[in-house]
């Protein structure tokens, strides 16, 4: 009895001191420069959610400052048992990067709708004609490690795009426009920004279209329209999320073209987006809640977006392999090295 009070205490005190961490992490980008390469950084990640990939991020440049892995940026990560199953081992020496976790039940209910929900128990079935839900009730501290913390057998290596100067990847304004249709939203074009208010791009709730200046360069153009339908599928009319601080739209729309380039290894250098923090700190609520929600919301739209797009895209940060291991050997993966992480 003792010793599970003390192992709850353990736990609770890793997550507190995850929190923390998470808040000194968030608070620490100061500048529009470190904004966007947060974002870059967790298009890259984009298996995971904002508050892991931040975590994954800093515990891994401390790991860098002491010497421990060669490259500044970690490259793909995975938890202990994944990377066994992939043949390679963690190094003696190697510390994982402490992570979120979802703990979850699974619940089982006849009449979904009307419930009653009752809890599975381990190894219980569920009676025939029950419906299964996974239901979210807590976090638990779990530690991913770098593919340079390990050593083993070669990873697969995945396609890369391929792009010249200022174009954009094959496939992707045709992908990018063909979702705009499928919103209810005609595509228009202008000459140039006088045609749309000095604007690159124009969303119309009113009339339903999405307008791109022609002027540009294809990479560009690309990532405008990619913002572009980002705010019709979050800020439309009616949408109250949206509207509940002056700005937030606008960096959430800009936040997805930005992880959505990323994902296609385009340079996004050249753009910015304006800096959360201040009008984070000016709600009436945790910034640090504030900024992790709107990523999150950030996240789940240019997944969704990216998922659409028959392009090639560099990888979510999981070692190229990993699906199809887990998928032969499922059972392998013991439920501590989650494969992505929970939002926060």
């Amino acid at each position: 009895m003792y010793r599970n009070h003390t192992q709850v205490e353990d736990r609770e005190a890793k997550l507190d001191a995850l929190h923390a961490r998470l808040a000194d992490a968030v608070g620490a980008l100061t500048t529009e420069a470190d904004w966007r390469r947060a974002i870059e950084f967790a298009a890259r990640f984009r298996q995971r959610s904002f508050g892991n990939s931040m975590l994954i991020f800093v515990q891994h440049s401390a790991a860098y400052e002491a010497g421990r892995v060669p490259e500044p940026t970690p490259t793909y990560v995975a938890g202990y048992g994944q990377w066994r199953l992939l043949g390679r081992q963690v190094l003696k020496g190697q510390s994982g990067y402490m992570i979120f976790a979802p703990v979850t039940k699974r619940m089982v209910a006849a009449n979904p709708q009307a419930g009653p929900w009752r809890e599975l128990g381990r190894g219980e079935r569920p009676d025939p004609g029950e419906t299964v839900r996974t239901r979210l009730v807590g976090t638990r501290p779990a530690y991913v490690w770098d593919v340079s913390q390990t050593d083993g057998d070669p990873l697969p290596v995945p396609p890369a795009p391929h792009l010249l100067e200022g174009a954009a990847p094959a496939g992707l304004w045709d992908g990018l426009a063909t979702q705009v249709a499928e919103h209810g939203f005609a595509m228009r074009e202008v000459p140039d920004a006088a045609g749309i208010g000095g604007a690159n791009g124009l969303t119309d709730y009113r009339d339903a279209t999405v307008t791109v200046r022609a002027d540009m360069d294809d990479a560009a153009r690309a990532k405008t329209l990619a913002h572009e339908l980002a705010h019709v599928m979050l800020h439309g009319p009616g949408n109250e999320e949206a509207g509940m601080h002056r700005g937030v739209a606008e960096v959430e729309a800009e936040a997805v073209a930005l992880m959505t380039l990323a994902s296609h290894d385009v340079d996004t250098s050249r753009y910015t987006v304006p800096y959360v923090a201040e009008w984070a700190s000016s709600v009436s609520a945790d910034p640090v809640q504030v900024v992790t929600s709107t990523f999150d919301r950030v996240r789940r739209t240019a997944l969704a977006i990216l998922d659409r797009l028959d392009t090639v895209q560099v990888g979510g940060g999981a070692p190229p392999g990993l699906a199809e291991a887990v998928r032969l050997s499922p059972a392998a993966v013991p439920d501590a090295d989650p494969v992505v992480g929970v939002s926060l």
